[in-house]
């Protein structure tokens, strides 16, 4: 049964389903961009979806706001101005509250970047992923190298002081040479924050059904240790498996996600977590998933994709799922806190990780060893309800 005696921090994330072209490797809700742009009917079926989600939140104070997508930076600083206008009227906000816009680095967004700047944004993720025009092409991306310098210039003239670059590796033919200079490359534009992660072939992507030629994952490893050591010299820290940051960059909204905290999730396709402290359970929800649907259904019953209440065993897993994942691992006592449940419904299994050197574990934190994060998946198996 769960307890909580204090409710976690709250979030509030925002999808934005619509890309100029979908991405062959991609398996978010994203679509390619209609004819007819609904802009102002989108921006309002997002306002009626927070308005139903508002009850399960009375009272309490979101402390970051992503939006995400598919391409957020399609829409105009004004169209999100009166989103977050209207975020703002119906809920709190922490003083120091993270607000991320994903944005394309094509040219067209670019000239936008001064404008979200000053409409509240303070964190700007830019979907880079590779400084090899070769590879952008064969990523279907739609932005070139050149493109992608002049727009990390541009968001540091906008003034922001949070960037993340978004930078894949493991890429269809690339070589060495080719993932150590996109490293470089990134370094060299002085972001503040990278996520850094490989190229994996998804279901219901194009690259699964039709696979492209990989390196060999030998490789792959190789030059990820490589990468990973020039990111660290570089003065990133790595605090999360993809997640490299300088100093005090760390991506709070993320982090909240990995901390098994509470986020609304209001789009096309969005989920949220919620706990209650009067009815002790978690809920999970979920929009509905097409865009055109979404439109038309967005705040009433109909727009509610589904919803579950997590068992104690599955929240159990899902917080180390997440919380492992963390480089410095987690205070012991944030699992009774997040999940609401006794430590001791999952100290069988931290005492059998311990026995293999996956984590290291007492009263005070839980953190993977060097051995745990390099074997992540084998030790998350061991928690599995």
């Amino acid at each position: 049964m769960f307890q909580f005696h204090a409710l976690p921090p709250l979030a509030l994330y925002i999808h934005f389903p619509w890309c100029v072209r979908k991405c062959p490797y991609c398996d978010f809700n994203s679509h390619s961009l209609p004819e007819k742009f609904p802009e102002t009917a989108y921006i309002d079926a997002l306002v009626r979806d927070l308005e139903q989600d508002l009850p399960r939140v009375w009272g309490r104070r979101i402390h970051s706001i992503f939006m995400g997508g598919g391409t957020p930076s399609l829409f105009s600083a004004e169209s999100l101005d009166r989103l977050l206008s209207a975020i703002r009227a119906r809920l709190p906000w922490s003083p120091q509250i993270e607000i991320t816009l994903e944005a394309n680095p094509g040219t067209v967004e670019q000239g936008r970047f001064t404008e979200f700047h000053h409409i509240g944004i303070n964190r700007l993720s830019l979907g880079v992923q590779s400084f090899n025009d070769e590879a952008l092409k064969h990523l279907g991306r739609i932005h070139s190298s050149q493109e992608s310098c002049q727009a990390i210039a541009a968001a540091h003239t906008a003034g922001f002081n949070n960037i993340n670059l978004d930078l894949m590796f493991g890429l269809p033919g690339q070589t060495e040479t080719q993932a150590l200079a996109d490293v470089a490359m990134a370094i060299s534009l002085a972001p503040h924050h990278i996520s850094y992660y490989q190229l994996t072939l998804e279901p219901n992507t194009y690259f699964y059904r039709y696979p492209p030629s990989l390196p060999h994952e030998e490789a792959i490893n190789s030059w990820q240790t490589d990468c990973q050591v020039r990111l660290a010299q570089a003065g990133y820290h790595r605090y999360e498996v993809s997640a490299f940051a300088k100093s005090d960059r760390q991506c709070q909204h993320n982090l909240n996600y990995w901390r098994f905290g509470d986020y609304l999730g209001i789009g096309a396709g969005a989920h949220g977590k919620i706990s209650d402290a009067m009815e002790n359970h978690i809920t999970r929800i979920w929009k509905i998933k097409h865009p055109t649907s979404y439109l038309a259904k967005a705040g009433t019953p109909e727009g509610i994709g589904g919803e579950t209440n997590p068992s104690p065993q599955e929240a159990a897993f899902e917080f180390m799922l997440n919380a492992l994942r963390l480089n410095g691992g987690i205070p012991s006592r944030l699992f009774q806190e997040r999940v609401g449940l006794p430590i001791s419904v999952v100290e069988k299994t931290l005492h059998q990780a311990e026995a293999l050197k996956l984590i290291e574990w007492d009263f005070r934190h839980i953190r993977p060893t060097e051995k745990g994060f390099s074997l992540l998946n084998e030790l998350l198996q061991l928690f599995l309800p």
